[in-house]
């Protein structure tokens, strides 16, 4: 029995996309097409695939205005960052032809036999699951480089973002990519099941760390499928010194961009007990009770847009409420609109000092604030998390930079910048529970394709003299 399914805008509750779930024996038939488009993808010249892909980014930026509205729609961000997220689609593609080229190329070394060269070869069949909080940028920073590998795709998007998805597909198939090198499959989870449970030979995940649990253990038992996951953190900020409203404004970045929704956003304050701590933590909610919250089309536009839907917003909620009953006190208490819909959370900023507080991430505009005597008791707090994917310092101090970028635990650490700032020519991932040691970014190209090291001579030559203790030849 055939289900069909539809996104909605979260903002508005208006339909978006409607189409057919894919089933198991739907995904199949993909992962097969796939299979049989692969060897001539790969026997394609790395040329020939480059020009594929730029043309896929002057596609990009043809559409740009249609992908961010599609993007603003489904996700109910606003359209000035859904457009700052299609012009990154776009500018992968450039970044991952240079990394593929600087990670994952040919050499040769002369030898007094001939040559050694290194080569990398495309793995094969590679199921890519996106995630909905960037639904283009996302699973474009794996599906570009596993391309210009060499590899053939079955891309899941998320369920909450399927347009976005068949966006993508449609615009590199008109960019020239062959058919079945790149396939969509549309489903909630029973469809992702099917897909990573079938014939592939690479899974790459952005989502959350739960999830990835889940992904780890499906592949106990099959080494042979390379994985990259990119999960989310409890990630800390420690803000030590300087001016309080300069501070405030990096935290703030950190902490309520994209509605909370970025895997990087700091979840967690720490400042200095007394004065200047007090003047931060201040400044900071000074500043996040005047950014805006409307829908994704508003004029004038809004610091942010709703959270993904009504069921995301409960959930940040009830772990508010779970906070405040462990004995968080409330510094900024969500101010509600009643003109938007549920989807919409503001920012909570909540003081846990001294309060036993799960090690969890809350996707969602939610800041804790933590006390600390000094500084190593503040590094110790940062560090006191399973998760390592962004941290931060604010501080004019370059000694204490120094001393924290040597201690911290995570695969971004950045110095009076958002934690949220990342740049696609630089690895983007984290340790522990935030991922599994094959960041994305610029070294996606380490997981797209494996090297393979020859030893070669254009001429026989007989090597018996070189082989120890043989008897003398018959004569």
């Amino acid at each position: 029995m055939t289900s069909t399914m539809q996104s909605t805008c979260p903002a508005t509750g208006e339909i978006v996309w409607e189409g057919v779930e894919d089933d198991a024996a739907s995904v199949n038939r993909r992962l097969s097409a796939a299979r049989r488009a692969f060897e001539g993808w790969a026997d394609t010249s790395p040329d020939r695939r480059v020009a594929i892909l730029r043309a896929y980014a002057e596609k990009l930026r043809d559409h740009a205005e249609d992908v961010a509205r599609t993007i603003a729609r489904e996700t109910g961000k606003p359209l000035w960052e859904a457009r700052q997220e299609a012009g990154s689609m776009a500018g992968k593609v450039d970044i991952s032809i240079r990394a593929q080229a600087e990670r994952a190329g040919f050499r040769t070394d002369e030898q007094p036999f001939g040559q050694a060269v290194l080569r990398h070869q495309p793995h094969g069949v590679m199921a890519v699951l996106g995630p909905y909080n960037f639904p283009g940028h996302l699973p474009n920073g794996h599906i570009v480089p596993a391309l210009l590998a060499g590899n053939a795709i079955v891309f899941k998007p998320s369920e909450q973002t399927p347009a976005t998805g068949e966006l993508i597909r449609s615009l590199l198939s008109e960019a020239g990519l062959p058919d079945n090198v790149l396939s969509v499959v549309q489903g909630g989870r029973e469809t992702g099941a099917a897909l990573i449970g079938g014939e592939i030979d690479g899974l790459l995940f952005t989502g959350s760390a739960a999830t990835g649990m889940v992904l780890r253990r499906a592949m106990v038992e099959r080494p042979h499928v390379i994985m990259a996951l990119e999960l989310g953190g409890n990630n800390p900020i420690i803000a030590w010194d300087g001016d309080p409203v300069a501070a405030a404004s990096i935290i703030a970045q950190s902490a309520f961009i994209t509605a909370g929704q970025r895997c990087s956003c700091a979840r967690r304050l720490i400042v200095p007990e007394g004065p200047a701590g007090e003047r931060i933590v201040e400044a900071v909610t000074a500043l996040a009770a005047r950014m805006r919250m409307e829908r994704w089309d508003a004029e004038p536009e809004p610091t942010f847009g709703s959270l993904i839907s009504a069921g995301a917003a409960r959930y940040a909620r009830e772990e508010v409420a779970r906070l405040t009953g462990l004995g968080a006190r409330t510094l900024l208490a969500e101010q509600r609109d009643d003109g938007l819909s549920e989807a919409f959370m503001a920012p909570v900023i909540l003081d846990v000092t001294g309060i036993d507080v799960p090690d969890r991430e809350i996707f969602a505009p939610v800041l804790q604030i933590q006390r600390v005597p000094d500084f190593a008791a503040a590094i110790k707090m940062a560090n006191a998390t399973a998760f390592g994917l962004s941290a931060g310092l604010v501080s004019e101090d370059a000694a204490l930079w120094q001393h924290y970028l040597s201690r911290a635990r995570a695969g971004v650490i950045n110095w009076n910048r958002p934690t949220t700032g990342a740049s696609g020519a630089m690895p983007f991932g984290g340790l522990g529970n935030s991922g599994n040691h094959r960041p994305s970014a610029y070294y996606a190209a380490d997981y797209c394709a494996y090297p393979v090291a020859s030893f070669e001579a254009g001429e026989l030559a007989d090597l018996s003299g070189q082989i120890k203790g043989l008897a003398p030849a018959a004569s």
